[in-house]
């Protein structure tokens, strides 16, 4: 028995060229594919696949964390496997808890990808050594805890805001704004509003 696949990538080109890389394996057979996650449910619900490959984004909607979660959560669910080009430890932490079975970036040597595919149809988790080191890292990891005013203040540094700007927006003094950010940097264990920000995105605190 061949393996079923069904493809959803947003990029009509980029899925053109998954869907004929798996199709030269006898060993797979796509069928179906889907440009947003909506249309991925719709596609999978009908076909009934074996293993779903999944972009990361997927444009606007449900993206491909959404995309494993919903389909993991129902009886007989396919295996999901996301190909992306992203590999930030976030991204790969919500695709593993949401239930991907693995993830895999788009350079990698298309006889890895085939590979990785049928591995995950037949049960296995397909997670490279470094990356799979990388989620037991960030899964043990403790994680920061701050608080409302501390993420509305992060949520305007990131807007580009300044302090007094801030102070303005939020009706509270400069001085009130430096303390917290100080309690934020402190938290996060960084030294600057760059920093600040990008330990807060990829911690998943703030958008």
């Amino acid at each position: 028995m061949t393996v079923r696949v069904v493809v959803v990538e947003d990029h009509p080109v980029t899925r053109v060229g998954i869907v004929a890389l798996l199709g030269q394996d006898e060993r797979l057979t796509v069928v179906g594919e889907a440009g947003t996650g909506e249309e991925a449910l719709d596609v999978v619900h009908r076909e009934q696949p074996d293993v779903v490959v999944t972009d990361l984004r997927l444009g606007d909607g449900t993206d491909g964390v959404g995309v494993t979660a919903a389909l993991r959560s129902g009886r007989g669910a396919p295996a999901v496997l996301v190909l992306t080009t992203y590999d930030t430890d976030r991204d790969i932490v919500r695709a593993v808890e949401a239930g991907a079975a693995g993830y895999l970036l788009k350079d990698a040597a298309p006889s890895d990808i085939v590979d990785a595919v049928v591995r995950a149809a037949a049960g296995e988790t397909v997670l490279s050594p470094a990356l799979a080191q990388r989620v037991v890292a960030r899964m043990s990891r403790p994680r920061a805890q701050l608080s409302a005013r501390e993420v509305e203040i992060l949520e305007a540094v990131a807007r580009g805001l300044g302090n007094r700007e801030i102070a303005r927006e939020l009706f509270i003094s400069e001085a009130t704004v430096k303390t917290h950010l100080v309690h934020v940097y402190t938290k996060l264990d960084v030294e600057s509003r760059t920093a600040a920000v990008a330990r807060a995105r990829d911690e998943g605190l703030i958008a």
